[in-house]
């Protein structure tokens, strides 16, 4: 999916530099990230209990390991390696996917670049 999130963050980027969300009530502000609004009332308390405590959703653990694995794939690795860390990565998205009843898409690279090129409307 880092396909759509480089998309994603091209246009933010654009949009900034055309002003775009100049004017914003709140600029300059911090975020109140800590806002359970969208919680139902009934499950607030469980959820701050289980934050307080360290607690994280097993997407979560699943997303920080895979990101783990993706910046060891990016260092020099012996081949056995990264062998062994794709074979990782790849159970590892499994999961995740199975977790989230979604199906992964993976992309090679030249196919992932010529996606986002047509995507961003270049040829």
């Amino acid at each position: 999916m880092r396909l759509f999130e480089d998309l994603v963050e091209q246009r933010i980027v654009t949009a900034m530099a055309e002003g775009a969300f100049d004017g914003l009530r709140g600029r300059g502000r911090p975020l109140a990230l800590d806002d359970d609004y969208l919680v139902p009332e009934d499950l607030r308390l469980a959820y701050r209990v289980l934050k307080n405590a360290g607690y994280l959703p097993e997407e979560l653990v699943l997303r920080r390991e895979i990101a783990g694995i993706h910046s060891l794939l990016e260092e020099a690795l012996e081949c056995h390696d990264r062998r062994q860390a794709n074979k990782r990565l790849a159970l590892l998205r499994m999961r995740l996917a199975a977790r989230s009843g979604d199906r992964p898409v993976y992309l090679d690279g030249e196919f992932r670049e010529l996606i986002r090129r047509r995507l961003a409307g270049g040829p």
